[in-house]
């Protein structure tokens, strides 16, 4: 009899600093407490992997470590690489980040940033540490209320320019605010992404298919004994129970948009 993958936890982080810009300020780290929180995941025999290395484990029905973990980024915030890289080298940690292209400083930057982001030197000796760098849409908009032609540009720009300014074509997308359906799945894997997250704030699933894994929400006011149950994945339910409540609500004012914009289209 064959036995199940484990369920995995995937923490998502956004930025990592001791001084946020208002618009970060909840979804932010300070440097110590991501210190702290790597040290708990070191200390309890995690072994971080890539999106990549996850999902192609899953998918070709390899071997896991006993205790995976991985460790995710959003955005790309300038801290991942002033605060974040060098934490993360001192436990010899891998870790993945998503950027939106367009939010990066550089020639395709076209503002939006709620902080000060990387730009695309950092985002490439990032690469060299052993980060993997997936897409997070190009302008960071909610992809499940676009239109099929921007959507379609919103997930091949991101691709085409990381593949451009990195060297390889990203094989990981995380959706912007976690946001999706089937048709943006559907979108992401045409463009040709292996495995998509989402954020669900519960363990990642084998089940839950290669374009819909979940993550669990690191915040400001997570502590390291918060951090430390929610990686074992206890406690979620309690943890977790607003961004719950938040998330149902955001999905019916979704459905309404929705239902309107193809009443108008109708008509």
């Amino acid at each position: 009899m064959s036995t199940r993958p484990p369920a995995v936890p995937i923490v998502m982080y956004h930025a990592v600093t001791a001084d946020p810009a208002p618009a970060a300020r909840e979804l932010s780290v300070p440097p110590e407490s991501f210190a702290a929180q790597l040290a708990v995941l070191a200390d309890g025999g995690f072994t971080p992997l890539t999106a990549a290395a996850l999902a192609a484990a899953w998918r070709g029905g390899g071997p896991l470590p006993a205790r995976p973990v991985l460790i995710t980024f959003d955005d790309g915030y300038e801290g991942v690489h002033r605060h974040a890289l060098p934490a993360l080298a001192r436990h010899g940690f891998p870790a993945t980040l998503f950027v939106s292209t367009g939010w990066l400083r550089g020639p395709y930057d076209t503002g939006g940033g709620p902080d000060t982001m990387l730009d695309w030197d950092q985002v490439r000796e990032l690469a060299a540490a052993g980060v993997e760098i997936g897409g997070h849409s190009h302008s960071h908009p909610q992809l499940d209320g676009l239109g099929d032609a921007r959507l379609r540009h919103e997930v091949r720009r991101c691709r085409e320019i990381i593949a451009e300014q990195v060297g390889t074509p990203p094989e990981s997308f995380a959706y912007p605010y976690g946001h999706s359906s089937r048709r943006v799945r559907q979108t992401v894997r045409a463009q040709g992404f292996a495995q998509a997250l989402a954020v669900g704030n519960a363990l990642a699933d084998r089940r839950q298919g290669p374009y819909a894994l979940e993550r669990l929400t690191v915040r400001r006011r997570t502590d390291t004994e918060e951090f430390a149950r929610i990686v074992e994945g206890r406690g979620l339910l309690r943890s977790f129970a607003r961004d719950r409540a938040l998330t149902k609500g955001y999905a019916v004012v979704r459905r309404a948009r929705q239902t309107v914009r193809l009443c108008t289209r109708g008509g």
